[in-house]
């Protein structure tokens, strides 16, 4: 099971063909990697650091994933056939990751109810969401599909290379979550190359127009959502009114800043000639699968040193 999905540079798409024009690095490995977190520990409620937005943030985008991420896995595989050798294989490891994810967030997410929160308001609400998808066009599911998985890309990009994200987090909490970041930066392509191979026959402004679209669409969906979840944890913990929204809205731009920091990132997006692979950043997942406190801590560090420059 943790043996890598091999891309062979000689069975790569063809960038000449019309219509379609892939970033994704030759010699790419994506590596379904089997590991479990937190099986033998009750987790502690506030389990971030003892910060209850912190935790609400992190439990409030777990409870989208098993439900959201099997969305994911159908609408790349209804596009699969005439796919590349190398695209067929990326999507079988895409696949494959995802499953892994869905299987560890429903042991997380059990382990948030442990703690004492009611998730099924949120539930109920992805649920809903998924079912209006039924009645679409596969496309459409497609393309939302692709700007999500650039949305989870560009998180794990930040959780890996800030680790003000996960500070004071508990470690198998924070392990789960950097390895799915790690695996999410890894695929952050499949999605995307899936995309252009469904649109081969579409023009670059229809393309453009469409995903760009969606993005905006998925954009104001995703971010009310979540803030509807996070609210709703609060909540549960006696935490309401004008306060409080302020420290999420701290917590979002002010410090640790994730909506801030991801945002020139999700801007690229709309670029023309925009590929996830435009920016190659393997050298995230060889930091976070080696020890995190003696290679990720320096590296974004000075990570953080040069964009501050």
């Amino acid at each position: 099971m943790n043996a890598p999905v091999k891309i062979d540079a000689a069975q790569a798409d063809n960038p000449e063909t019309p219509g379609y024009a892939s970033a994704t690095p030759s010699d790419l490995e994506i590596t379904p990697r089997d590991r479990r977190f937190g099986r033998d520990q009750k987790q502690q409620r506030w389990w971030h650091g003892g910060d209850p937005v912190a935790t609400a943030f992190y439990n409030a985008l777990s409870v989208t994933f098993p439900m959201g991420e099997a969305f994911f896995i159908e609408s790349v595989k209804a596009f699969r056939d005439g796919t590349s050798e190398r695209l067929a294989s990326e999507i079988r490891a895409f696949v494959k990751q995802e499953v892994n994810h869905s299987r560890e967030h429903i042991a997380f997410n059990r382990r948030v109810v442990g703690a004492g929160y009611d998730v099924s308001r949120m539930e109920a609400h992805v649920k809903e969401a998924l079912e209006l998808t039924k009645d679409r066009p596969k496309i459409a599911n497609l393309a939302s599909t692709m700007a999500l998985e650039h949305f989870t890309a560009i998180l794990a990009q930040q959780l890996i290379s800030n680790p003000r994200h996960l500070a004071g987090a508990d470690k198998e909490s924070a392990d789960l979550w950097r390895w799915h970041a790690l695996e999410e930066i890894e695929h952050k392509g499949v999605a995307y190359d899936t995309w252009l191979h469904a649109t081969k026959d579409w023009s670059r402004w229809q393309r453009w127009k469409v995903k760009s679209l969606v993005m905006l669409i998925v954009t104001k969906e995703f971010t009310r959502k979540r803030a509807i979840g996070m609210l709703d944890l609060l909540r549960q913990d006696g935490l309401t009114g004008p306060k409080t929204w302020v420290r999420l809205f701290w917590y979002a731009f002010g410090r640790p800043g994730m909506a801030r920091k991801i945002f020139g990132a999700w801007l690229s997006y709309f670029l023309p000639g925009f590929h996830p692979w435009n920016h190659d950043d393997r050298h995230l997942i060889q930091l976070a699968e080696s020890d995190y406190s003696d290679a990720v801590m320096p590296e974004a560090k000075r990570t953080d040193a040069v964009r501050a420059k």
